[in-house]
């Protein structure tokens, strides 16, 4: 059977309780007032097991922080319980040299309360409150010295009582640096699936860039190596609408759909020098914003009667694709060439 974190320490926890109640019960010597010493042991019994099992509504451990991998551990003791626990912690010492009478009270049956409040104030560690636990600790020293004196307070078992609480301090200052390291570990793994994935994903399409590639430019080299590069006129356009093609789908694919495809290939037919840049900025835009964006270019590069035509996209907070038209033809751009065509297309579309 698979049992949590927190019934195992609900467990240990009413074990001990127990054994605590019974040995400061289980009486070997005269006592003044056994009501009173039922009721001490009855109350730190029950308050122990508020510590255990009370819930809180408005826990105060961050989000990252759990004590078991599962998430399963004990949560954050309520504030009514832990100033219960230090007014217990209190008023038992006192209690139980009342009712045990002053004479009696370095009696083994009259020290077992200092483990019972010790282990009331461990939970109250556990569950997260550590200043009320080491305020009861602090009540608790003083009562039991007030009573037995330091060297009697300390020889039964108030050490191991403050040893208890500081033991569980550390484990639970272990567990949630545990915790956080696990959250970290699970956020580099999720960052590197993550990375893995975009990698899958530039290399399938680095794959669909190829092959595409391969049936644009397949057939004609073919042919040019079956000719011996002797190409006709027609076959060196048709080359020259495959290199720039394959330039484009190599530069811009983010520019690039059915219907920019269409037109590019037609300005070029018809003498065009079509020049794509992409520089960024279309990452963020969505299916239909794209969508818009490219028919634009399309309708831009099929009006247009430029000898060259260059489509960039940029980074602008409001432009994202510029189309500009030129009377220069060729790489270099003169001095005295003139704009015949300069549109701006928009991220969003126009109201």
């Amino acid at each position: 059977m698979n049992i949590t974190t927190r019934t195992a320490l609900l467990l240990v926890g009413i074990v001990f309780t127990a054994y605590h109640a019974a040995r400061t019960l289980f009486w070997t010597g005269p006592v003044v007032h056994p009501v009173l010493i039922i009721i001490t042991v009855c109350i730190v019994a029950l308050v122990t097991l508020i510590g255990l099992f009370a819930e809180s509504r408005n826990p105060v451990v961050p989000s990252d922080v759990a004590l078991t991998a599962g998430g399963n551990g004990p949560g954050v003791l309520p504030m009514w319980a832990g100033v219960l626990a230090m007014v217990t912690a209190a008023l038992t010492p006192t209690a139980v040299a009342i009712g045990v009478g002053r004479e009696h009270v370095d009696a083994p049956y009259a020290t077992g309360y200092i483990g019972g409040v010790g282990l009331l104030l461990t939970v109250v560690m556990i569950r997260r409150r550590v200043m009320c636990a080491w305020i009861g600790v602090g009540l608790l020293v003083i009562g039991s010295v007030a009573w037995l004196g330091p060297l009697g307070a300390f020889s039964f078992g108030l050490v191991g009582a403050i040893m208890w609480v500081s033991v569980a301090q550390i484990i639970m200052h272990s567990l949630d640096r545990a915790s956080r390291d696990t959250m970290r570990l699970l956020e580099l793994q999720r960052a590197a699936a993550a990375w893995q994935a975009a990698q899958s994903v530039r290399r399938r399409e680095r794959r669909v860039r190829v092959q595409f590639a391969l049936q644009v430019a397949g057939p004609l080299l073919t042919r040019m190596i079956g000719q011996g590069g002797a190409l006709t006129d027609e076959e060196r356009a048709e080359a020259r609408v495959a290199e720039g093609t394959l330039r484009d789908e190599l530069r811009a694919p983010h520019l690039l759909d059915t219907r920019v495809r269409i037109a590019i290939e037609r300005a070029r037919r018809r003498g065009s020098t079509v020049t794509l840049l992409d520089e960024g900025g279309l990452d963020g835009l969505n299916d239909d914003e794209l969508g818009r964006i490219r028919g634009e270019i399309a309708d831009a590069i099929s009006d247009a009667q430029s000898a060259r035509i260059i489509v960039r996209s940029s980074r602008h907070a409001e432009i994202a694709v510029t189309v500009v038209g030129r009377s220069a033809t060729g790489d270099g751009i003169a001095a005295d060439d003139t704009v015949e065509l300069w549109q701006e297309i928009t991220r969003t579309a126009s109201v």
